[in-house]
């Protein structure tokens, strides 16, 4: 979940609230786009993974189930078949401001309700935990659930919890959300720990020793590179941009993507106008007193309903994108990041991690359905088949497989 507000909206600042408070576009949309044979050509053999989607909140909240077709939001069975994905890593996040017991018993109860799809729909989900799951559930043409936390301070400072939660199918851990938490610092707080604290480290050689990947998406540049001098595997960005191309602190620097090619890590990049677009970041700094108020007034109806607060988000978003005080940002933006990636990280460095139902998409990218507009233009500016399916899922899952194969030799070494 990357809808800062959740934790900033005491401050009541709207530059946060507009630039960095994430909602679902709503959309009716029925199939989807159509797409060449060259792009089917390419999906057909792909493995589509997006790293973070933050659909349980909906679960959570609205007793949402997937099989339904939805006209809100931007996920759900049938048009996640009707984009092609193969691959979904459902997001378990709480805000990091709550007290750390309900953020515990929120995030189990998540993680339940996203075990409990994939028993429900077995004709269309699985449960997954490796790249052999993956693989297999896309050899039986279903598509692979798998789970992301977002946010340390649901592990309240105990391995053995994290230990549990990698047990229920946890396949990564975003060491901060939006405020630090007890051990890391946060890109969006003021720095308390200079990176990561000794248990810091302790968690990240945890991690690898579990085969959980290492996310250092909403961290701070310095636990950014404590990270990664502590990790014994790859590392991945579940849901980041190019600061180079938008100034939004979540995003990742030159020398942050050089430092994560060299670690063999990869960037999922972040489908949020607020992380694309400098135009959109800059002018949600003015937006005028009114916008306040009635954001304040949505909050306080929603309450604790994250989901009500995301639809909310949306709604005001959206009024001031008509009112000319935001600009319309278009979804080729996207591949702009992707582009800018690739060249400073590599080809093998670079994936997609929408952010779903936790973002506001550029206009075009309304949902799922829409993701085969991405391979569309992945051809267009001259990318190799082979390139593309690096991009729409090879390269997560090298760097899965990669973990995974650490995992097995820090657990060996152990016994011997």
């Amino acid at each position: 979940m990357s809808n800062s507000s959740r934790l900033f909206a005491p401050l009541a600042a709207v530059a946060f609230l507009f630039a960095l408070v994430f909602s679902p576009h709503s959309s009716a949309r029925g199939s989807g786009p159509a797409i060449s044979a060259h792009a089917r050509a390419i999906l057909a053999r792909a493995i589509v993974v997006d790293t973070h989607d933050d659909t349980p909140q909906r679960m959570l909240w609205e007793h949402f189930d997937l099989a339904h077709r939805d006209t809100a939001g931007n996920i759900d069975i049938p048009r996640m078949r009707d984009g092609n994905l193969n691959a979904i890593f459902m997001s378990i996040w709480t805000p990091g401001t709550i007290p750390v017991t309900d953020a515990v018993k929120r995030a189990l109860q998540m993680i339940d309700l996203v075990r409990e799809q994939a028993k429900k729909h077995p004709a269309d989900l699985m449960l997954a935990t490796t790249v052999a799951d993956v693989r297999r559930a896309r050899k039986e043409n279903k598509i692979a659930v798998l789970m992301g936390m977002e946010g340390g301070h649901m592990i309240n400072d105990d391995l053995g919890l994290l230990r549990r939660y990698a047990a229920l199918g946890v396949r990564y851990l975003t060491l901060t959300h939006s405020v630090n938490d007890d051990w890391a610092d946060s890109s969006t707080d003021k720095p308390a720990h200079n990176g990561l604290t000794p248990f810091g480290r302790k968690v990240v050689n945890e991690l690898n020793r579990l085969g959980v990947m290492v996310d250092i998406s909403h961290v701070s540049d310095k636990t950014f590179y404590d990270a990664l001098e502590v990790t014994r595997a790859p590392v991945i960005a579940s849901h980041s941009s190019c600061r180079e191309l938008c100034s939004a602190p979540r995003n990742m620097n030159d020398d942050m993507l050089r430092a994560l090619a060299k670690n063999g890590g990869v960037v999922q990049i972040n489908f949020h106008i607020g992380f694309l677009s400098q135009e959109y970041a800059d002018a949600s700094k003015s937006a005028p007193a009114d916008s306040k108020a009635a954001i304040a007034a949505m909050e306080q109806q929603c309450g604790e309903d994250e989901a009500c607060k995301v639809l909310g988000y949306q709604r005001l978003s959206d009024e001031a994108t008509a009112k000319g005080q935001l600009p319309a940002v278009n979804w080729q933006r996207i591949v702009d990041h992707i582009d800018h990636a690739v060249k400073v990280a590599g080809i093998d460095h670079v994936g997609l991690g929408s952010d779903f139902d936790g973002a506001i998409m550029p206009r075009g990218m309304d949902d799922v359905s829409h993701y085969p507009q991405i391979t569309e233009e992945l051809i267009r500016r001259g990318y190799s088949d082979d390139d593309i399916v690096k991009i729409l899922g090879g390269n997560l899952l090298r760097v899965m497989g990669e973990v995974e194969r650490v995992s097995g030799e820090m657990r060996r070494s152990v016994k011997h």
